[in-house]
């Protein structure tokens, strides 16, 4: 027996949202990088490319968000949904590189310092500031409730502090004229983006593998479904992300007593929701494991 559960997002469409992030923030990608490379900043140069992956962060997850509603086939029985997860992958790589290329060009400004218009650079960077800012302030309602939507949120919030360093970094520079205060900031920067890179490189390689979700205890979801009615076992659990925002969970429940089970599936497939977020759960009911022969209640499987 199985039990089957599907809990879709809110009908609210989000799409018009990604859409004036993606403008909004590309638009403004090309000032800052045109600026930057106008009054020879670094720092400017730096917040620019790290709004550019943010761009592209917001596209992958746009494209999540579509792919999502695609229909399953007989090939791809979960549609397009893991492609987020690859897509995750591949900008964190990306973005990787960019940091080394900031880093190395900052290192070298230190040997041939540049004079930086700290006025223009304060002037743009703002404008950076209420652009990111706004952008976040899109995505806030559904960051509520959505994983894929709360990423979209930090990632501009995160834009909007930046943005708003670089604009102290001006002030810094106008006030005491010291040019080595724009390639710090811009170590600064690329120091940020690193550490923010290297968590979503982890976490995304981590669901490539199929690994349990990070925010998702394995241990509480086995005792979850361990006490259910007359449930004496629990093996062949297995908890693993179908996107960045959905996951799945197939079981196996030994319930020795001959009852209502499709009552029983439908309470399990309610806590599993309502605990864990899973909404993709495939539950297999066994009287015994000796008579079911179970071949995956064998000793060292889970």
């Amino acid at each position: 027996m199985h039990q089957c559960s599907h809990h879709h997002p809110p009908g609210q469409s989000y799409g018009w949202a990604f859409a004036t992030g993606v403008i909004l923030n590309l638009g403004f990608v090309g000032v800052e990088a045109f600026f930057g490379w106008y009054t020879g900043s670094l720092a400017l140069l730096a917040d620019a490319g790290h709004n550019l992956s943010d761009v592209l962060g917001l596209l992958v997850a746009w494209g999540g968000y579509a792919l999502a509603k695609l229909p399953p086939s007989p090939q791809r029985t979960y549609g397009w949904r893991g492609s987020t997860i690859l897509g995750a992958v591949f900008n964190g790589l990306l973005l990787l590189v960019a940091v080394g290329g900031i880093a190395w060009e900052a290192l070298g400004r230190f040997s041939e310092p540049t004079q930086v218009p700290a006025g223009m650079v304060i002037a743009v960077a703002t404008v950076g500031v209420i652009i990111n800012t706004g952008t976040a302030l899109l995505f806030v309602r559904g960051s509520k409730t959505d994983l894929n939507l709360r990423g979209a949120y930090l990632h501009m919030a995160a834009d909007a502090l930046l943005s708003l360093g670089v604009v102290c970094a001006g002030f810094v520079i106008m006030w005491t004229q010291w040019r080595w205060v724009d390639p710090v900031s811009s170590l600064v920067i690329a120091a940020v983006i690193f550490l923010g890179t290297w968590g979503m490189l982890k976490d995304s390689v981590h669901l490539a593998l199929q690994a349990v979700p990070p925010d998702i205890d394995f241990k509480e979801v086995h005792n979850a479904l361990a006490e259910l009615p007359n449930v004496t076992e629990v093996h062949d659990l297995h908890v693993w992300a179908v996107s960045t925002t959905e996951v799945a969970m197939t079981a196996h429940l030994v319930r020795p007593n001959l009852e209502n089970d499709d009552q029983m599936l439908k309470e399990a497939s309610e806590i599993l929701h309502s605990q864990f977020n899973i909404d993709h759960t495939t539950i297999q009911i066994e009287r015994s494991v000796s008579d079911a022969d179970c071949g995956q209640a064998k000793e060292g499987t889970l």
